[in-house]
């Protein structure tokens, strides 16, 4: 299952959740205002930005604000590892 850290007003954020909802690919979501350490998380993949939306996927690799097919690409890639 990914792991989307976002804020509550982020667009690009809703805006992947939707898509990810209509491609029927579970997530979590964790607020980086509200949890200090998934805002620490976000920031060390992110060279010290806390830029969001930011996914983990249970391999422990992580995308900053991808695109659908991005998310796609990358689940694929790793069900064939």
């Amino acid at each position: 299952m990914l792991t989307m850290y976002s804020t509550s007003w982020c667009g690009y954020c809703h805006r992947l959740r939707s898509q990810l909802d209509r491609e029927g690919i579970g997530y979590v979501v964790v607020d980086i205002e509200q949890d200090l350490a998934a805002a620490e998380y976000v920031m060390s993949v992110n060279g010290g930005n806390q830029t969001v939306p930011t996914l983990r996927f249970d391999d422990g690799t992580a995308l900053t604000n991808p695109s659908i097919v991005d998310v796609r690409k990358h689940l694929a890639a790793r069900a064939q590892s």
